[in-house]
């Protein structure tokens, strides 16, 4: 009898709890919720669709009458385009170009050192582990503002800064970028990786594979959905950066990103909207492509940890 009114608690609580759910389901799935969402994503679209627009419009135009006047006056143009990637006065052309060279190697670095750690953190056992773990962890607090002196002096001092330095200069934008994102990195993989079932692991070691080949025939495929979630999230803030890359690439136009040049721009040339709307497109192009590409394993990045043994 004793134990009959724990259990017949335990069925009360949980039937208890089944309408409050039911009653959540229903606000979050509501005609009003869905209509709400579709007001604050146009209200959110509409002035990226206004720049858009301007970036086809003629010069004269922009300065005479609103953006929205173009929907039935037309008057469309691609010379703003053809300016901003081939104008002597902008060339936006090679800063795209450097614009890549920046984020490729910025994305894979951290990817490659933080899936090893991550492994290393999850399935080996070593001495300080889990100490080294949330030293790991508790660097995702530090500022990146706070790093920048102390690191530009080391990157001085060892002869890393400059157009001379190793890569052209951008070794040291490179660098950075790889150590900021490196915790969070470590991080994300390291609890995606733990989810992982155990038996797995087990089995493998029991057909004799070692961590080399556990890592790379198991753990590499599976982590998949992770890695392109963090890589899509690495690419977007490297892309978008602008203080790294104007502080660890010493001001030098040859090694400056698009966010460089059009901060420039937007500075000696602040009324000239036709280029400045042209120019923001252009750095805008890759990063929707990235996403839109990546988009079904970044949703399933973020489910991380549903893996069930």
């Amino acid at each position: 009898m004793s134990t009959a009114i724990p259990e017949q608690k335990g069925v009360e609580a949980v039937v208890a709890q089944e309408p409050v759910t039911a009653t959540a389901k229903r606000a979050l799935s509501s005609p009003w919720a869905s209509l709400a969402a579709i007001i604050i994503a146009v209200l959110w679209t509409i002035p990226t669709f206004g720049l858009l627009v301007t970036s086809f419009r003629p010069e004269s135009a922009i300065t005479t009458s609103g953006w929205w006047t173009a929907l039935w006056n037309g008057g469309w143009t691609l010379d703003n385009y053809d300016q901003v990637l081939n104008g002597s006065d902008t060339n936006l052309g090679t800063y795209f170009v450097n614009s890549m060279v920046i984020t490729i190697p910025s994305v894979l670095i951290p990817i490659s050192i933080a899936v090893m750690a991550a492994y290393a953190f999850a399935w080996m056992k070593f001495p300080g582990r889990d100490f080294l773990f949330v030293a790991i962890f508790a660097l995702q607090i530090v500022p990146i503002q706070v790093t920048m002196i102390p690191l530009l002096k080391l990157y001085v001092n060892q002869g890393f800064a400059g157009s001379d330095a190793p890569g052209g200069g951008f070794y040291t934008i490179w660098l950075s970028h790889s150590i900021f994102a490196l915790p969070l990195a470590i991080y994300l993989l390291h609890n995606f990786m733990s989810q992982i079932p155990g038996e797995l692991i087990e089995s493998a070691r029991v057909d004799g594979a070692a961590h080399v080949q556990i890592f790379t025939r198991i753990m590499l495929p599976l982590m998949a959905p992770a890695i392109a979630a963090f890589g899509i999230f690495q690419f977007l803030w490297v892309w978008n950066d602008l203080l790294v890359a104007l502080v660890f690439g010493g001001g030098s136009l040859e090694i400056s990103p698009l966010t460089v040049r059009l901060a420039e721009l937007s500075g000696t040339r602040g009324n000239d909207w036709f280029l400045l709307s042209a120019g923001a497109f252009v750095s805008l192009v890759i990063p929707l492509i990235v996403f839109l590409s990546l988009q079904r394993y970044f949703v399933r990045g973020l489910l991380a940890g549903s893996v069930k043994g």
